[in-house]
């Protein structure tokens, strides 16, 4: 699989472009998913002429919401501009399959923003480009830098970009109602670790030639709102049970034995997810089942990410 184009904020590979001068390179960014993800650097407040070094500016709420003002000159007022500079690259945006913004800015947050309002700040606010970015592409999985600290929420947001850039590969390929109902089999095991997904299944079961443009474009958008949600473990181990249940006649006894006990120690913490993951793809290479092998709930990504190690 080529490069999956994401989006993120200059600073975070290494671009010295922040108010003073600096930077905020991330590691795991550049290093591990860089060798996954094709990075497209922005950054709004240099884009729109603020230089380098520059005043420091923040959010504070009016009667209008948010603005992006400066610190020391609340006078001068960069939303309008900010706004602007979202909109000039939405079509640059609308190639992305992801996106990661710094965290707390300002311009760039995501959320939980400082925000001043009447000389008391809060952390209730979006950064401007931020707002105007996700507003444009609701359906771009968009995470913070500092979030991606946090194994399920790195996962999470991984996974919803491995599926909106397999969806855009679908679309490029010319969807057809046998296309949609094939690309919803593929998920119907990981959709059942975030949510129930029936709803979902009846609008395919139903598409036709006819509706397929209406019915695809429902799909999709709950398909990427549910799996925003990340799994519990509770859901994971029915996911690993209903998958160990393709195997009931194939395991000798033991070898059935072993894998509840595998199953059992996720559920109570002692062992991660990959653990029964590794055991069900050791089992399903000696007994292959279609609907399992075409499922990428075992192998949702490149196993070298690693992210079911710390689940």
């Amino acid at each position: 699989m080529k490069k999956i184009p994401v989006g993120i904020s200059s600073c975070l590979v290494g671009e010295t472009v922040r108010f003073d001068g600096g930077h905020k390179r991330d590691a795991y960014l550049v290093g591990t998913l860089s060798e996954f993800f094709q990075f497209h650097p922005f950054c709004p407040e240099v884009a729109i002429g603020m230089g380098i070094p520059r005043p420091a500016i923040r959010l504070v709420k009016t009667g209008q919401g948010f603005r992006s003002v400066g610190v020391q000159d609340p006078d001068k007022d960069f939303t309008e501009p900010l706004q602007a500079y979202a909109e000039q690259q939405k079509p640059r945006h609308a190639e992305l399959c992801g996106y990661i913004l710094k965290k707390g800015s300002p311009s760039c947050g995501m959320e939980r923003v400082k925000v001043h309002t009447g000389g008391r700040p809060s952390r209730d606010g979006v950064g401007v480009y931020a707002q105007a970015l996700m507003r444009h592409n609701p359906l771009l999985p968009v995470e913070e830098e500092g979030r991606l600290g946090d194994p399920g929420l790195r996962e999470n947001f991984i996974q919803r970009v491995y599926v909106y850039y397999r969806w855009r590969e679908l679309l490029a390929a010319g969807l057809t109602p046998h296309a949609l109902m094939t690309f919803h089999a593929r998920y119907k095991l990981t959709l059942m670790a975030h949510a129930d997904y029936r709803d979902v299944g009846q609008w395919v079961a139903g598409v036709t030639k006819n509706n397929l443009p209406s019915v695809a474009d429902k799909y999709i958008e709950r398909l990427m709102a549910l799996l925003k949600t990340v799994p519990s473990r509770k859901n994971h181990v029915n996911v690993l049970q209903h998958i160990q249940g393709y195997l009931k006649k194939e395991l000798a006894a033991d070898d059935k034995a072993e894998l509840c006990e595998v199953i059992e120690r996720y559920r109570r913490g002692e062992v991660p997810l990959i653990v029964p993951i590794t055991l069900l793809k050791h089992h399903f290479r000696k007994c292959p089942d279609a609907y399992i092998d075409n499922s990428y709930y075992l192998s949702p990504y490149p196993q070298e990410l690693k992210l079911t190690n710390f689940l």
